[in-house]
């Protein structure tokens, strides 16, 4: 008989505790020693953050309100999809950050420590070259890029890998899960030690580059740019795109995305609004005065994906589980262009599951648009 290595399991309840309840059912395996759940942030978070306590004692637990939940079923919405880990293939630890404002390298460093030490008393395995980082944190906060480069410079040369929490595209409040209560302004950093084969990867789906945009006014506290090339911004986007004004929407920032080029590869910086009082564009990532945004073309929104998880799975085999941070905006793309099927394939293929979020999280870098994980093989079958 093959031992369990990981679960997954999807309520969609809409009551907490029927849905807490069904998630139990699924992941009640005697060996789960950690649960890691993504909700829709519809949910009554009091209380399920109450129910969930309750209803899984004995077990950490720690999630984040999503812009969306994705499963091996496909993309999701208003429910929630949690992963148990057997504590026979992992050990697990996890720290929170209640302040990103704050968080320093000595914290970091300390965070660091602490999570080594709790891995290292549970005996299973060396840290190094058997251990990857995930972080969780608050979506809406301007502290993210900060809070990485801070976490990276102690990291060891862990690889790490995260997502940023939504609100189901609201953009009021996101939160993290840690032991019984919701946290906003904070940060989730969890350490996986595994005696399975993994490794983290990024992808995106950029074509090529089109045109250039320089930001001349821009607030980089609140990642709100004020003007491109001396002009308000939503209209010198709009104009870009040849559309009116009153047009511009998520769905139109996904399929026209902005990037800016670092060390020759672009990466995309992610619109979250227009700002009707002075018609500036508020973004998910960094911006500052003096950047050149350029826009690009997309291609094939499957293509890189497929091609980075087929490669893995020669180097490693057959997945056990691909745990993905997957952009919101992503699944805007694919939502308007009706191909949730393919989504569906490529989940149950690979056995992804994850959450839709408000950026991704690669080694200290966080970015916009893209697929990014952690692909963790079977290992030999018992």
């Amino acid at each position: 008989m093959q031992t369990i290595k990981t679960i997954t399991a999807v309520s969609t309840a809409t009551d907490p505790l029927i849905a807490s309840q069904e998630l139990y059912q699924q992941l009640n395996q005697e060996d789960i020693c950690f649960i890691l759940f993504y909700c829709s942030s519809t949910y009554a978070l009091y209380t399920l953050a109450q129910t969930m306590e309750s209803t899984f004692k004995d077990i950490d637990i720690v999630g984040c309100t999503t812009a969306g939940e994705v499963s091996q079923q496909g993309y999701k919405q208003h429910s929630i999809v949690a992963i148990g880990f057997s504590s026979q293939y992992f050990a697990i630890s996890a720290a929170l950050i209640e302040s990103m404002e704050t968080f320093d390298t000595i914290s970091a460093q300390s965070t660091i420590n602490e999570l080594i030490e709790q891995c290292q008393a549970k005996k299973l395995t060396d840290i190094k070259n058997n251990s990857f980082l995930l972080t969780l944190l608050d979506g809406l906060s301007s502290n993210e890029e900060q809070f990485l480069v801070t976490l990276n410079s102690a990291c060891r040369g862990i690889p790490h890998f995260g997502g940023s929490a939504g609100d189901d595209i609201s953009l009021a409040k996101t939160h993290v899960y840690y032991q019984g209560s919701f946290y906003q302004n904070s940060a989730i950093v969890i350490m996986i030690n595994t005696i399975l084969p993994f490794e983290v990867f990024n992808c995106n789906h950029i074509a090529r580059p089109i045109e250039k945009l320089v930001v001349t006014a821009a607030n980089a506290e609140t990642r709100t740019v004020y003007e491109l090339n001396a002009e308000p911004a939503a209209l010198e986007y709009a104009k870009l795109l040849n559309m009116d004004l009153k047009d511009l929407s998520p769905e139109v920032f996904s399929l026209n995305p902005l990037a800016v080029k670092v060390g020759g590869h672009y990466y995309i910086r992610s619109i979250q609004k227009v700002n009707e009082a002075d018609l500036s564009l508020t973004f998910y990532c960094a911006v500052d005065v003096g950047i050149v945004l350029t826009a690009v073309e997309m291609g094939d929104i499957f293509a890189p994906v497929i091609q980075q998880l087929d490669e893995i799975s020669l180097r490693y085999g057959k997945p056990e589980l691909v745990l993905a941070c997957d952009c919101f905006l992503r699944r805007l793309e694919i939502e308007q262009k009706g191909l949730e099927g393919k989504v569906r394939e490529l989940n149950k293929k690979y056995n992804i599951a994850g959450f839709n979020t408000y950026g991704e999280h690669i080694n200290g870098t966080h970015l916009n648009q893209t697929f990014t994980g952690v692909y963790i093989a079977g290992g030999i079958n018992e």
